[in-house]
């Protein structure tokens, strides 16, 4: 396996499958141009196999954290250890990057996910609810 950063829209373009929806080109090429926006994705024989995506956050009285906004894993390539390797490269990479800390929302009943990021060294701090508004659109991003 081999993970590195996405650096051009037609490497995200071509890990599309690994996405909740086909990835837009133009999308692609914004995150990736975003200060503070990561993208590592896993190769298993030159086949992208995983991916995690993180966003840096600033604010001027706590310095800078990274948000693990998604993880995914191609099926056939689950329960491999890329979820828990992803992760892992992605708090490396904050925490070389100066980040005080990772966080990551999960649904409390996803057991993989939890299973994945407290293998990867991650702890619930026991504090922490979301809350979302929704406006209308769906996992692509289009409007109705």
């Amino acid at each position: 396996m081999d993970i590195r950063p996405a650096s051009t829209a037609a490497e995200l373009l071509a890990a599309g499958h690994l996405f909740d929806a086909p990835p837009r080109e133009e999308w692609a090429a914004r995150f990736l141009a975003a200060d503070g926006h990561v993208m590592l994705i896993a190769y298993v024989d030159g086949v992208p196999a995983g991916f995690v995506s993180g966003i840096e956050m600033l604010h001027p009285d706590k310095g800078t954290e990274m948000c693990l906004y998604e993880l995914g894993v191609d099926g056939p390539f689950r329960r491999r250890g890329i979820g828990g390797a992803l992760t892992r490269a992605l708090v490396d990479l904050a925490r070389g990057r100066g980040c005080y800390d990772v966080w990551v929302g999960v649904e409390p009943d996803n057991e993989a996910a939890l299973a994945t990021y407290r293998s990867a060294g991650a702890g619930a701090d026991g504090r922490f609810t979301m809350l979302v508004w929704e406006f209308g659109g769906g996992a692509d991003g289009r409007q109705p």
